[in-house]
């Protein structure tokens, strides 16, 4: 298996960095465009491993979807809510988002559809996304499932969405409520959606409704527990500019507190549709100083940082980053509220806690989360990433401080950020 070897920092940060498109963007806009009536340009959209997926779904469905790489171009013709394709299999690999999604989507279709994963992704559930879709008057069968977990694959057998009202909970995962709101214009009837649980990542469903809306379709809602959608249709945009990604940016804004001195980000701000932005907010309670200039956003270190109690349910992807630097600051840190995080690339709580008591780490892992102690002196050791793309590029940061770090399967990365080592070193 490959092994990265991160070659520390020995002098104070002064860097400027670029990330890619976020994923969360880019692949809400793919769908929303394919749903429009007519062309839309994705200008910075992520080119990696999990758009990927979804673009290719897309295109097996009768899609036209070109991809510039070389510009980060995406162009979607929509088709008003059609689907060209009457029978297909689509693999998503370990995409999520691709698999929550067309879950959705294909049920507006007429044919009988088959959506698989790989290993892991047969092992993440949604079930609760399939018994929405179901009470809607969808027909949605899980094969070969085990237990009590329903998990790709499935077969969806499809002759347009009835509509109607339906239950959804939010508690596992905010996207089983972004794919039913995006494809609900499209039901043959109103469709309202109540939410029968406290809801995680509220902002990435604030996201959704965002594009919908930048597309011309509103939703009527209150608050996070009900959601009113009637039929009507989007409208392309000739050019959606895609924000940098906010997850990935989270890497790069705390390397300063690990290294010392700044660093600026490029193509981002405070007012971002993206949740993870408030990663921000963690940082200036451990007392980095944060600055806006205009489209950037930079860090700045300080002497001494300091641990936080902090619930981090609404942007849970950025508690690997907290979880790494954590060690670092002069008092504990507790990470609260992301026991949804069990389900994600890898059981993320357990995968954190695990590699940072090989790093000689004193870390003790809750069900919602975990606190972690002080550590004065780091153990050298590679980390096992569990396949998982944030666990390599968050835990990467502490090779940043501490000699003889490795990130084993480095090229997992690719799934968000291919070039993720690259920028990394560019901080030297």
């Amino acid at each position: 298996m490959q092994i990265k070897p991160i070659k520390p920092i020995k002098q104070p940060l002064n860097a400027k960095v670029r990330v890619p498109g976020s994923k969360s963007l880019t692949n809400r806009a793919i769908l929303i465009s394919a749903l429009a009536d007519g062309k839309t340009r994705l200008q910075n959209a992520l080119f990696s491993d999990d758009s990927y997926y979804f673009s290719n779904a897309l295109q097996t469905l009768g899609f036209n979807i070109s991809m510039d790489e070389k510009i980060c171009e995406i162009v979607v013709t929509g088709l008003g809510g059609h689907i060209p394709a009457h029978a297909a299999e689509l693999f998503i690999g370990n995409a999520g988002t691709a698999a929550r999604f067309l879950s959705a989507f294909l049920t507006i279709g007429e044919g009988d559809f088959y959506l698989d994963g790989d290993a892991r992704m047969r092992e993440r559930p949604i079930g609760d996304l399939v018994t929405a879709l179901k009470q809607l008057g969808a027909k949605i069968t899980a094969v070969n499932n085990q237990g009590a977990s329903v998990c790709p694959p499935i077969k969806i057998i499809a002759a347009g969405l009835p509509g109607g009202k339906a239950k959804i909970t939010g508690n596992v995962s905010s996207q089983y409520l972004s794919a039913v709101l995006m494809i609900a214009p499209f039901a043959q009837s109103p469709v309202e959606i109540e939410v029968s649980t406290e809801l995680n990542s509220k902002p990435y469903v604030d996201m959704t409704l965002a594009i919908m809306k930048k597309f011309g379709i509103n939703v009527i809602r209150d608050g996070y527990k009900r959601f009113n959608i009637t039929p009507g249709s989007y409208s392309p945009v000739s050019d959606f500019q895609v924000e940098s990604d906010a997850s990935a940016a989270s890497y790069f804004f705390a390397a300063p507190a690990l290294c010392g001195g700044r660093v600026q980000v490029e193509n981002i701000s405070r007012s971002s549709w993206q949740g993870d932005i408030a990663f921000l907010d963690v940082l200036a309670k451990m007392g980095c100083v944060v600055n806006e200039n205009g489209n950037s956003i930079e860090v700045i270190a300080v002497n001494e940082l300091r641990g936080v109690d902090i619930n981090m349910r609404d942007i849970s992807d950025t508690a690997l980053t907290l979880g790494v630097i954590a060690p670092f600051a002069s008092t504990p840190t507790r990470i609260r509220g992301i026991s949804s995080s069990r389900v994600k690339e890898t059981d993320r709580v357990s995968a954190i806690c695990n590699q940072l008591s090989r790093l000689g780490v004193h870390v003790e892992e809750h069900e919602d989360g975990m606190t972690i102690y002080p550590c004065d002196k780091i153990q050298p050791t590679t980390i096992k990433t569990y396949n998982d793309h944030r666990m390599a590029m968050a835990f990467s940061l502490i090779g940043l401080r501490v000699p003889r770090i490795s990130i084993e399967n480095p090229s997992c990365v690719a799934k968000t950020f291919p070039s993720y080592f690259n920028e990394l070193e560019s901080l030297q």
